[in-house]
């Protein structure tokens, strides 16, 4: 049984549209939300599940959209209402983090917190405990942005990459030179080669006050003006206004280019923790245990013949039949079946939504 620090506070991103996952993740219900893999738990209800293993559930926050929030609601019931972050408009990830760093700060001025996607894997479960909670440890005495970083194993696209340098005193864990988002796949393949790159694996740690003070250096418009102040007293229903007055005029940027790629002190930990980015067909294909013919069907009832490295997921209770298909996504969702080629798929999948949306309207999307 692991101890849970009182200063130690968790924010789980849960506000995505989830497109890349189209069209089994819609904008009415997208991936965080499903039960994707037929368990039993959402990909969201599995990362709470893991966090809160080492963090208490009162220092467990939620970001998402306020369209998202009966989800959250319903789905993890023990987490108190307050802990929901629901934004009035769709952001990137560096506003949800700069609300839920104030929330923090006005809480605990010493707690350090670890920021997760909602939409990951992890198969190591306790390895990536221990990770967390060494980088906790380590964020707690040193004014420093951590972000945990992953071997890669392909030259894979749609990820993001990390650029180490220099080892510090501490195991496994490195002064990050670069970041560089999604590169072509040729760019891809010489990072992967070189031996200086790690997956992003998109979390990071930090103590509250150096995530404070890194907002208001970078990012000022992430901050929540005068209610974030020194000495003013902290009120619910204050920030609650502010939010709901001032959320839709923040820049749509990611943490990654507003924070980290502009912070003189980031690091990354060098992890191993069986790690996978749900968030693309090629990515969950990547992760998952293949068939003698290197196949994976999540869902549906399927005879597969004559075909190699294909990803299926269908409805329970539809019947899929695939003959001579090598590399294809099959995937149904209500009123939408797409097959598309596995290899780089994001670019083609929007390019599809895009395509449905003009000609069908919304419903499909």
């Amino acid at each position: 049984m692991r101890t849970q620090n009182k200063d130690n506070f968790c924010v789980i991103l849960a506000g995505g549209k989830g497109r890349r996952l189209w069209p089994c993740s819609r904008e009415e219900n997208p991936k965080q939300f499903l039960d994707f893999f037929s368990t039993g738990r959402t990909l969201l209800q599995h990362t709470f599940d893991r966090m809160s293993k080492i963090i208490a559930v009162e220092n467990i926050y939620v970001n998402t959209n306020h369209v998202y929030a009966h989800f959250v609601e319903e789905q993890l019931p023990e987490l108190p209402r307050e802990n929901i972050l629901s934004e009035p408009i769709f952001r990137n990830t560096a506003p949800s983090v700069a609300w839920a760093t104030y929330r923090i700060y006005h809480q605990n001025k010493n707690a350090r917190m670890v920021v997760v996607p909602s939409d990951q894997a992890v198969f190591k479960e306790d390895a990536f405990l221990d990770n967390i909670e060494q980088g906790l440890d380590i964020v707690s005495e040193y004014d420093a942005l951590l972000t945990m970083g992953v071997q890669p194993t392909r030259p894979e696209p749609g990820y993001g990459y990390i650029q180490y340098c220099e080892k510090t005193q501490f195991d496994s864990i490195y002064r990050v030179k670069s970041f560089t988002e999604k590169p072509a796949r040729e760019f891809a393949k010489m990072f992967v080669d070189s031996g200086e790159f790690l997956w992003n694996s998109g979390l990071f740690l930090s103590n509250v006050r150096y995530m404070r003070h890194s907002m208001k250096k970078v990012f000022p418009l992430s901050v929540l003006g005068k209610i974030d102040e020194e000495g003013h007293v902290w009120n619910l229903e204050e920030e609650t206004t502010y939010i709901q007055n001032n959320f839709p005029a923040y820049p749509n940027v990611s943490i990654d280019m507003a924070i980290l790629e502009k912070s003189e002190n980031v690091f990354v930990m060098k992890c191993d923790f069986g790690w996978a980015d749900l968030g693309m067909w090629h990515s969950i294909y990547e992760s998952m245990r293949k068939s003698d013919d290197d196949n994976v069907s999540i869902s549906g009832q399927t005879i597969i013949e004559n075909s190699r490295g294909n990803i299926i997921k269908l409805p329970d209770d539809h019947i899929g039949i695939i003959n001579g298909l090598e590399g294809f996504i099959v995937a149904e969702n209500d009123n939408v079946l797409m097959i598309c080629k596995r290899e780089d798929s994001s670019a083609l999948i929007r390019k599809y939504i895009n395509d449905v949306q003009l000609k069908y309207g919304e419903e499909y999307i």
